[in-house]
């Protein structure tokens, strides 16, 4: 005689997330402090998740934290007095985002070479892009915007178009 309640449950073909995956979000004042310790805090979640992500790919990454936050600092403060980061990561890619109240929405300049700055957007772009991913801006329902960027955890995994949209 079986015990039908005590049986395994039958496979669905599905396989089970990575035990890394999910998604975090922590809010900063819009301040020039924030930079360094949304890197870092970024930085501490992927190592303290087990994320296997290569050395060049974290660079990368902690790079474009460092200037969607600073520019979240510098042109949207006074409308934003905090802002949103989420790190959202899959099973073979991992997205972040900065969340901000100010309605403009960036593109991103060539700048001149006497300039100092301006180049923000333009340098995550490039990053992702170089990294095999993709960025973009996109507003809320608030009036604000999200600018994220999803990135590969491996050369060869390519970024899904149909990822999980920010909050």
């Amino acid at each position: 005689m079986t015990d039908r309640g005590t049986s395994p449950p039958e496979p669905t073909g599905q396989l089970a997330p990575a035990p890394y995956e999910g998604v975090w979000r922590f809010t900063a004042p819009a301040l020039d402090s924030s930079v360094p310790q949304s890197r870092h805090a970024v930085r501490d979640l992927l190592h303290k998740q087990g994320v296997p992500v290569a050395d060049e790919l974290i660079h990368g990454l902690l790079l474009i934290v460092s200037e969607l936050v600073t520019n979240a600092v510098r042109h949207a403060a006074l409308l934003s007095p905090r802002i949103g980061v989420e790190v959202a990561i899959g099973a073979d890619w991992v997205r972040v985002s900065v969340e901000d109240q100010h309605p403009y929405r960036p593109k991103a300049l060539l700048a001149d070479d006497d300039e100092t700055g301006g180049r923000g957007l333009l340098l995550v772009k490039s990053i992702a892009a170089e990294a095999g991913g993709v960025c973009d801006v996109q507003h809320t329902d608030t009036g604000g915007k999200i600018i994220w960027a999803s990135l590969p955890l491996s050369p060869a995994a390519a970024v899904p178009t149909s990822l999980p949209q920010p909050r």
